[in-house]
């Protein structure tokens, strides 16, 4: 494992992980409060789970309200449509029950509620003034770890790129992850929430090491790689390497989607305090250019950042190796470290994802742009190990556009 010298993790108040456990959700509510408002979407508001879970809230004698209307990838004025559409009764906790929009919901909701305004206010990191409602997070899908993470991510039309709230005030009160609730995710929605959840753990394993400092954790929510975030990320690629394609491929393996759930929390709890890197920074406006799913954005980019870096990050992806069951077989660190990346390259590709950002539908008349774009995330650009300026996010974009999965020559 990693060894640097300062470790820092940031967690949900309660963590609640197993099958059966979505039935603890009216205990969990009950305790915060009497009247509580269910952030989710429309499919999920017509299943058989989500009415068994609002009964038992009621009958734990909590009010419930729910709000069903949350769009994939979360627009912003779908936030103030939910706000505003409350019945004027007090909300005391917020529960959201869905994938990473819902969850998400939850949290911007549950801060204007609190503070007032609309999500634009609180933009950026660390704008958030203070405490928000509690809220009760519950993943249905193994993605994106908003569970336990500091950030709620908006499609704002007013920009050309995803944008976030970033606070540890947004880090749910709990969580509770019950796989058996994924259980009913198609493979298509599997396979880029597990792309999503590879790229978090790949990412804040391999992030910038910062000078420690006592003031660092509260001067930035994301503060780059520590011991703490690897052994937590390490883990999840772990379980992520003997169980992502077996879910893929079979729906029904309870195991492996126990170990996606898993491995998919510990991405969020890792990047939430190590934060992501460039393939997230070129994803924000990729994902506003072509209209397609973060995870499958994300996970089709995550390659060419792997080789970017890599100069800088032999060791780490040579413990990305043993991580993910690769055999030293006599390979020196390099080699091994290569072998990491490959072994990485053979979980996307096995997942059915594209291999280039061309076939996700951006012309080459637009590579120019999503550099310069990708560029503007400065929290991202700042948080990848290897320095970044326009010409090498030039020369990312292009990577990937082509489909140059060719290593540094150094390495």
């Amino acid at each position: 494992m990693t060894t640097t010298a300062l470790g820092v993790l940031r967690l949900p108040r309660t963590v609640l992980f197993g099958p059966g456990q979505r039935h603890a959700i009216a205990d969990a509510v009950a305790g915060l409060g009497r009247t509580a408002l269910i952030c989710t979407d429309a499919r999920l508001a017509a299943t058989a789970e989500l009415a068994e879970i609002r009964k038992e809230i009621e009958a734990a004698g909590v009010r419930v309200e729910v709000f069903a209307d949350t769009r994939p990838e979360l627009p912003v004025d779908g936030v103030l449509d939910c706000v505003r559409g409350l019945t004027g009764h007090g909300v005391d906790v917020v529960v959201g029950i869905g994938g990473g929009s819902c969850l998400d919901m939850a949290k911007a909701v549950s801060l204007l509620l609190t503070h007032g305004g609309k999500p634009q206010d609180y933009y950026g990191e660390n704008v958030v003034p203070g405490p928000i409602l509690p809220v009760v997070a519950v993943p249905t899908t193994a993605g994106t770890g908003s569970e336990a993470t500091p950030v709620a991510v908006f499609a704002d039309p007013d920009r050309d790129m995803k944008v976030g709230i970033s606070s540890p005030h947004l880090i749910p009160h709990t969580a509770v992850c019950d796989p058996e609730l994924t259980h009913s995710c198609p493979p298509g929605l599997t396979a880029h929430s597990g792309a999503d959840a590879l790229s978090h753990l790949v990412e804040s394993f391999t992030a910038v090491t910062r000078t420690p400092d006592p003031h660092l954790a509260y001067e930035r929510v994301f503060i780059g790689k520590s011991a703490l975030t690897d052994h937590v990320a390490l883990n999840g690629l772990e379980l992520m390497g003997r169980s992502l394609l077996k879910a893929y491929h079979d729906p029904t393996d309870v195991g492996a989607r126990h170990d996606v759930m898993l491995a998919a929390f510990a991405g969020g709890v890792s990047l939430g305090t190590a934060g992501t890197a460039a393939a997230h920074a070129l994803q924000y406006p990729l994902g506003a250019a072509t209209h397609t799913p973060h995870g499958l954005g994300v996970g089709t980019l995550l390659p060419y950042v792997m080789r970017f870096n890599l100069p800088v990050r032999v060791r780490e992806f040579a413990q990305v190796a043993r991580a993910l069951g690769v055999e030293d077989a006599g390979r020196d660190e390099a080699a091994l470290a290569r072998a990491g990346v490959e072994a990485v390259d053979a979980l996307i590709d096995g997942l059915g994802l594209p291999r280039t950002i061309a076939e996700l539908g951006l012309p080459e008349s637009r590579l120019d742009w999503l550099a310069q774009q990708g560029m503007g995330a400065a929290r991202l650009v700042q948080n990848n190990p290897r320095p970044l300026d326009l010409p090498a996010m030039s020369a990312l974009a292009r990577a990937a556009f082509t489909g140059d999965r060719g290593f540094p020559a150094s390495i």
